[in-house]
Parts: structure tokens; sequence; C-alpha cells
């Protein structure tokens, strides 16, 4: 599995070390909950909060590829459903083409996963377009 070198017992913030100071008082619900999820062991975290956390670049190094063991583990079980569009897929599709750069075999990971599906809505298409036309160069 991809995320097999992350420790999930741990936090992001233990994980990179660095504690973020509570936020201003005044601060947006999704503000105050960032601060709340980066606190909380990656293995108690749920897809929604994956995909929060993603979707806000945090923690990426970590949870890119427990979101992407997460995915590929669902596979089978939505495409027997004929149906997949998920938010987390969709957090994680449309991530920098920079973070896939960075990470090739995570890109490719997603690339096989996004294969093994079938009747995705034409949002999700168009995000996998967009992934693949990023990287046409890499494959």
């Amino acid at each position: 599995m991809l995320s097999d070198f992350v420790d999930k017992s741990r936090s992001i913030e233990e994980l990179e070390g660095k504690r973020w100071p509570d936020p201003p008082t005044d601060s947006t619900n999704l503000v105050r909950n960032i601060h709340e999820l980066r606190k909380r062991a990656i293995k108690d975290l749920t897809a929604d909060e994956l995909r929060r956390l993603i979707t806000q670049d945090v923690g990426l190094q970590w949870l890119l590829p427990v979101a992407l063991d997460f995915l590929r583990e669902t596979v089978p079980d939505e495409a027997a459903a004929g149906w997949y569009d998920d938010d987390l897929l969709s957090a994680v599709l449309t991530q920098k083409e920079s973070t896939w750069r960075n990470a090739p075999e995570l890109a490719r990971h997603l690339d096989e996963t996004v294969r093994m599906l079938t009747d995705l809505s034409p949002y999700i298409q168009q995000e996998v377009a967009d992934f693949r036309s990023a990287l046409s160069d890499t494959s």
C-alpha cells in the first residue's frame, strides 16, 4: 500500500513537527475545522475530513497516499454499483499539477485507479481529463 510509511496513529501536526497557533476567534468554521483536524490521528479521519484537508493543501505528503489507498480499496464496490462520484476523488484529481509532478508514483496510482471506474459523472470525467492532460508528457 502507498501509505504503509505513514504512521496513521499520529496526527499531521505530530508528523510535521509543527504546532499551529490557535486560529483567531473570528475565523471561519472551515479554518477552525482544519486546525482541529490537524490534531487528530490520521486513522481517525473520515473520507470527508481527508477531502477537506486535501482541498486546503494540508498534510499532502501523508494524506494523499492514505486517500489513494482508500480510493483503490473502494473501487470494486463502487464499480459494481455502476456509479462513482466522490468528493474525495475530486479533491485528489484537482490537486495542482506540481503535486503530481513531484510524486509521479502517486499520479500513476491515481490514473490506474480511475481506469477501474465506470460510469463517472461528467464533472469527474472532466477532472480526470484535466488531470491526464496536465501530465500527458510524463506517461
